[in-house]
């Protein structure tokens, strides 16, 4: 069988350690009830592992030529090897809309948009596992008052209860990428509603994260203009970095309000 090249433009790295594969794999376990689908399997280091456990396994492929060698190497998996671009599929037409757990070694150049689609999803998606660039990992996983803590860990924690796992080194891929990786594991938490408009909610975190050095009161003035009295209020005295999903969603109930009387 021919082997793949890792495909620079596809942010491939091949992981080689079987070992490590083993223990992405095992990840799932959580959920042992419910079907895989697997993002970006390549030659199926994880993919080898996630078959032999008793559940239903489709992977979700880009690159043809992966997708032929799957084809090859995994003729059992044939009529579940799909050959498409998993940021633009609908999810709900994977498993007759049922749920699943979401896994794989994601491309580090669009996992956090891959993450953004599982929460657009998280009624389908209880559990998302995978292997991350290790500051991204850091940066879902990080809690109020420390540096990494920014939109992802957010809008993730918000519905998702978040762990770090394991760290996993450059050397173990072909080609080694210059970052070191991690390995997370995302459960669905136990909010069904945020108490707040969803929507505003995510507005309210990405702006005031994109100036997430100043206080409350100055990052929030895109949605709420110069001169809005709300923003006496003591909370605005905070930084961003400073709140607690909680509070996020105190302050979107706020903003909200004041957004009435404008």
């Amino acid at each position: 069988m021919k082997l793949v090249k890792p495909k620079k433009f596809l942010g491939q790295h091949f992981l080689k350690d079987l070992k490590v594969a083993q223990d992405i794999a095992d990840t799932v376990d959580t959920f042992p009830e419910l079907p895989v689908l697997e993002v970006g399997p390549g030659m199926g280091v994880l993919t080898q592992f996630l078959v032999k456990k008793d559940r239903l396994v489709k992977v979700v492929e880009v690159d043809y030529e992966s997708v032929a060698y799957l084809r090859e190497a995994y003729p059992s998996l044939e009529d579940h090897i799909i050959e498409d671009d998993f940021l633009k599929m609908n999810l709900n037409r994977l498993f007759d809309g049922k749920p699943f757990v979401l896994t794989g070694n994601y491309p580090y150049n669009i996992s956090s948009q891959i993450f953004f689609k599982m929460l657009d999803n998280k009624d389908i998606i209880p559990c998302c596992t995978g292997m991350i660039q290790k500051e991204v990992a850091e940066r879902i996983a990080a809690g109020p008052g420390s540096k990494t803590y920014g939109i992802l860990s957010v809008l993730i924690q918000a519905w998702y209860k978040v762990e770090y796992l394991f760290t996993v080194s450059e050397h173990v891929f072909n080609p080694p990428p210059k970052v070191k990786s991690a390995v997370i594991r995302m459960t669905r938490n136990e909010t069904k509603e945020l108490g707040c408009d969803p929507k505003l909610f995510k507005q309210v975190v990405k702006t005031t994260f994109n100036q997430r050095r100043k206080t409350l009161r100055n990052s929030i003035k895109p949605i709420l203009g110069k001169d809005c009295p709300l923003t006496e209020d003591i909370l605005f005295n905070k930084r961003p970095e400073q709140l607690s999903v909680e509070e996020f969603i105190d302050l979107t109930n706020k903003v909200e309000q004041a957004l009435t009387l404008l």
